[in-house]
């Protein structure tokens, strides 16, 4: 049976482990490498002069940047709180600021004021090779009539927005701005543009915002100095309805309200005072004399002195009276004296009591008008108030009113001074200049560029080759898919003979003027060439395997027609002749007997019908005068119909009975496997089978769909021997099998390929 190997790829996907390491992964990408190596080397040089081209073509593109910061400083100059309130500057903030930079409002106020759309550069067809072209068939796609002023500026919006770029640099306040053109001064000027219209734009935009607010304001300032004079008037006319008097910020029942309860203290005072005094007084008078303190504290003189006089009298009296006695006419004058003055006392106290008593009376007489003045004016203050809490939310509205029309006045005169105000958070921190050198494209980069997309597509192309490459190239693929030995690489013989057929080559035998080389006896004109030696390989083969069984009759075979077969069953046969063996060639391909064409092309009889027995096997067979080959053709196979008959008859074997005994190699030339079954009826009589197979060429599937199904041959089968070999493809393959290998023995011993 047939033993078929797996591919080592499919083995390594059964068996992880078998995969290696990946040192053994990077190997096989470089041996993918090195046999797709001039495919990988024409593409990445296609790559490489595509960019060339480009290099060559395109037109340099210059690039100039202007530098813009939004700055959080506050200006000093004329600083105000703004009309409609400052806006933070965040990270937010600076990003809005970016996309208003792109906006087409900037865009289209550079291009209006550098007039663009008569520059060619955004309204022609761009630059370069590749632009000219776009502008060719552009032009002959149109239909002839003549670009609109807006047609005009959309084109060149569509430009110079590509040409643009803005950007801002990592987290800062600052934003970058370029642009891209063929002229380093324009690109320089442009750029320089965009920031002017960005900063203009904002003053702009802050004017109409101040100015639209400053209209609002008007309307609302007109509006509110009605409501605030309605509100004044309605205070006033309700203090008039309500006999509400204002006097030094206070209402006059309130005032009234103070200086009556004022007035109610102090007379409450003032009656407790001449009570006091009243009542002292009346304690005075239970005395008949009052002391000196009480004297003093009374104030008066006359009873200051008359107690000043009582006192003196009686001392007198009392000095008389010791002296003289009680009843002494001086003492008794003196007594009456001092009753005298004792009356003239009391009529004074007397009289000041009166006094106190009046003063006393006059006291609670006014305090008690006081207090009905207040009972009035609290009566009145109580009927007030009630007015007073709506006079209050009068007053309050009045003043709401006065206070927002104060203040909408003062936002409106702001508003008027910030109009004249050229003030923008933005400046420009470094001004856009002529570019030395060009930006676009870079030479560098465009070249490194395209060798690696060339290397990754030509990797790309390398790897779909590989795995869309169902042919046999190498010894190790025979091995693996088919179980068998390769015994043999014969290489292409020169570049018109590679490229013809077998059946060709062997048809142009029959021409004398044939310049080509004779495919059939190439071993024996170029003994020394690579080709003969792999054939000597093929006769190693045969007479190793011999040495186990025997090994005298060879049949060549292959899967499909002009593998080249009968190439290598005849140069074999010459070979194995040539040194000295006795060997037979037969042409057993009945179906079409090509080598019999070829070898002896006026042969009437042979193979047939010595099978037939109708000639003799001595009368049938052809010597070459050089080699002593013997050779037997197929004979008249025309009107045969079943040929594998004939191969599977008694006579048959017989005859390659009577071959064993004659010569010491029976080399048979049989058909193709696919086309016919010929070849398994042989296996009877044949020791052992020579595969040919075309390198390159034959698909693998179709081999081994061949060799499955026909167990009996594989049994049999020496090896395979790979046919019209390209020595310099090969070596890509197989280093050892490579033209380069063996170059400088050839050259040292005279070998030709």
């Amino acid at each position: 049976m047939l033993r078929v190997n797996k591919p080592t790829s499919e083995i390594n996907r059964d068996f992880p482990e078998a995969d290696g390491s990946a040192s053994q992964t990077l190997t096989s990408y470089l041996e993918i490498v090195r046999r797709q190596f001039p495919t990988m080397v024409a593409i990445v040089s296609a790559c490489v002069i595509v960019a060339l081209l480009y290099l060559f073509t395109a037109a340099p593109q210059f690039t100039s940047t202007a530098s813009m910061v939004i700055d959080t400083r506050k200006v000093q100059l004329f600083q105000q709180q703004s009309v409609l309130g400052d806006i933070a500057v965040d990270s937010a903030t600076v990003e809005t600021q970016v996309e208003i930079l792109k906006s087409e409002n900037i865009s289209l106020a550079v291009i209006r004021d550098l007039h663009l759309i008569d520059d060619p550069e955004f309204t022609g067809s761009g630059g370069g090779l590749l632009g000219s072209v776009v502008g060719f068939i552009g032009d002959l796609f149109s239909d002839g009539h003549a670009q609109s002023e807006f047609e005009l500026t959309r084109k060149a919006l569509e430009r110079f927005e590509k040409n643009r770029t803005i950007k801002r640099l990592g987290l800062t306040y600052v934003m970058e701005i370029g642009f891209t053109s063929k002229d380093p001064a324009k690109a320089a000027k442009i750029a320089n543009s965009i920031a002017d219209a960005y900063i203009v734009d904002q003053l702009e935009a802050k004017y109409q915002a101040t100015r639209r607010a400053s209209v609002w304001l008007q309307d609302r300032i007109k509006e509110l100095r009605t409501q605030a004079s309605a509100a004044q008037k309605a205070v006033v006319d309700f203090k008039t309805a309500n006999n509400i008097v204002d006097t030094g910020g206070r209402l006059m029942n309130e005032q009234q309200l103070a200086e009556v309860n004022s007035q109610l203290i102090l007379a409450h005072a003032a009656t407790a005072e001449a009570k006091a005094r009243l009542d002292r007084m009346n304690e005075i008078q239970k005395q008949d004399v009052p002391d000196a303190n009480v004297a003093d504290a009374l104030k008066n003189d006359t009873i200051v002195k008359l107690r000043g006089q009582y006192v003196d009298m009686a001392s007198k009296e009392s000095i008389w009276s010791m002296k003289y006695g009680p009843d002494h006419l001086a003492a008794v004058n003196l007594r009456r004296q001092m009753a005298e003055i004792k009356k003239n006392i009391q009529d004074e106290l007397g009289r000041i009591q009166q006094s106190y008593k009046s003063d006393y009376d006059i006291a609670v007489t006014r305090e008690e008008a006081i207090k009905s003045s207040l009972a009035n004016v609290v009566s009145e203050s109580q009927l007030t108030n009630q007015a007073q809490v709506q006079l209050r939310e009068l007053e309050s509205n009045a003043q709401s009113y006065q206070a927002m029309y104060d203040n909408f006045l003062q936002r409106y005169m702001e508003s008027v001074q910030q109009q004249s105000f050229p003030i923008t958070e933005a400046r420009v921190i470094s001004a856009a200049t002529m570019p030395l050198k060009k930006s676009y494209p870079k030479t560098l980069i465009i070249l490194a560029a395209s060798l690696f997309g060339g290397f990754l597509l030509a990797f790309g192309a390398a790897m779909a080759r590989e795995l869309t490459d169902k042919v046999f190239r190498t010894t190790g693929q025979v091995e693996d898919v088919l179980g068998a030995n390769c015994i043999a690489i014969l290489p292409v013989l020169g570049g018109a003979a590679g490229a013809l057929s077998e059946k060709v080559l062997l048809g142009k035998r029959a021409k004398k003027d044939n310049p080509e080389p004779d495919l059939l006896r190439y071993v024996v004109d170029n003994p020394l060439s690579r080709f003969s030696e792999a054939v000597r390989s093929v006769k190693v083969a045969v007479d190793l395997n011999a040495i186990v069984r025997e090994n005298r009759v060879l049949a060549t075979t292959s899967t499909l027609p002009n593998e080249g077969k009968s190439t290598l069953s005849t140069n074999l046969a010459q070979l194995m002749a040539h040194g000295g063996a006795r060997v037979i060639l037969v042409d057993a391909d009945l179906r079409n007997p090509s080598l019999s064409r070829a070898l002896v092309p006026d042969a009437k009889i042979g193979l047939v019908d010595v099978v037939a027995q109708k000639v003799r096997l001595e009368d049938a067979l052809v010597v070459d005068s050089e080699t002593k080959l013997s050779i037997l053709p197929a004979g008249t196979t025309s009107k045969l119909l079943h040929t594998n008959e004939i191969l599977a008859s008694k006579a048959m074997h017989a005859l390659v009975t009577e071959l064993r005994s004659k010569f010491d190699y029976v080399v048979l030339d049989m058909p193709p496997m696919a086309p016919v079954v010929d070849v398994r009826v042989t296996s009877s009589f044949v020791d052992s089978y020579v595969f040919v197979v075309e390198w390159g060429r034959t698909k693998i599937d179709v081999v081994s769909h061949n060799l499955r199904g026909s167990p009996e041959i594989q049994d049999k089968l020496l090896g395979v021997v790979l046919n019209k070999a390209d020595t310099k493809a090969l070596a890509r393959y197989e280093s050892y099998h490579g033209r380069y290998y063996y170059q400088k023995y050839y050259a040292r011993y005279g070998y030709v390929e």
